[in-house]
């Protein structure tokens, strides 16, 4: 089936989806979903062809989880994940020359960047709260 008929079929009833109200958008939880939103062209269960960022379990660095067109029927052999912890500068430029090299969806660069940047964001630490001592009376 075609990616339009299967978006088609899912678009407005799925296990992943988001409904709230006042949100004329919903969300979506699916995975391989960059930015989270309901759309054809974020969709991971659609395409063929899917990027997705996610936190390495260690706290250092993300993870590149690239969907593989042609084992589309193969679900365990369809994903090929690719850790980067390189730093967060060379991560982000090593992230961005395997998209734009391979020409790999090339509408989900920025996304794929926003989305690694807020990983790697999230896993700083919090600077300390700086607690005031007392006035001395005298």
């Amino acid at each position: 089936m075609s990616s339009h008929l299967n978006w088609m079929i899912i678009r407005n009833n799925n296990a992943f989806l988001l409904k709230k109200r006042n949100i004329s958008k919903p969300f979506s939880t699916e995975p391989n979903n960059l930015t989270n939103l309901s759309s054809y062209r974020y969709s991971g269960l659609v395409h063929k062809k899917t990027v997705s960022i996610i936190d390495t379990p260690d706290k250092k660095g993300f993870t590149v989880v690239v969907k593989k067109a042609k084992s589309v029927n193969k679900p365990a052999k369809a994903t090929i994940q690719r850790t980067m912890k390189a730093g967060a500068r060379r991560s982000l430029h090593k992230l961005k020359t395997l998209l734009l090299s391979t020409k790999y969806r090339r509408d989900l660069n920025k996304a794929a960047l926003r989305r690694a940047s807020a990983v790697l964001r999230s896993q700083k630490p919090l600077p300390a709260k700086k607690t005031r001592a007392p006035k001395k009376a005298d």
